[in-house]
C-alpha cells in the first residue's frame, strides 16, 4: 500500500487544518503492556483459577505439538500523523492490514 509522506489534516491540538508528516507507530510488546491481559496467568492466580480441582473447561486441548498454528500473512500497522507547527503527534482511528506499508518511498515491514 503506497501513502504520501506529508498529508493535509485537522490538528486537534493546533485546532486547524495543517500539513502532517506520515509514520508508522512502533509495535511494543504485548506482555510488558498489559501484563495482566485476558488469558494471563497471573490474571488466573488471582480470579482463583489455578487453585480449584479441575480444569473448568480450560487447558483442556490437544499438546500443540500435535496442531500446526497457522500464521497471518500480514502485519497491523498504525498511521502516526506528527504536526508540522506544533510537532505533536496522534494515531489514525484505526489501523492498516498490510504486508508491506510504501510511505513516499520509505518501506516498512
Amino acid at each position: 500500500m503506497k501513502l504520501p509522506k506529508e498529508t493535509r489534516r485537522y490538528c486537534p491540538y493546533c485546532k486547524k487544518r495543517t500539513t502532517q508528516s506520515v509514520g508508522v507507530a512502533k509495535q511494543k510488546s504485548r506482555s510488558a503492556t498489559h501484563p495482566m491481559s485476558r488469558g494471563s496467568a497471573s490474571r488466573e492466580k488471582l480470579r482463583r483459577l489455578r487453585d480449584k480441582p479441575g480444569n473448568l473447561g480450560r487447558r483442556s486441548r490437544k499438546a500443540p505439538k500435535s496442531w500446526k498454528r497457522k500464521t497471518k500473512a500480514t502485519k497491523r500497522m498504525t498511521l502516526l500523523y506528527t504536526c508540522k507547527e506544533c510537532k505533536k503527534s496522534k494515531q489514525g482511528k484505526s489501523s492498516i492490514r498490510t504486508a508491506r506499508l510504501e510511505i513516499g518511498d520509505k518501506v516498512a515491514k
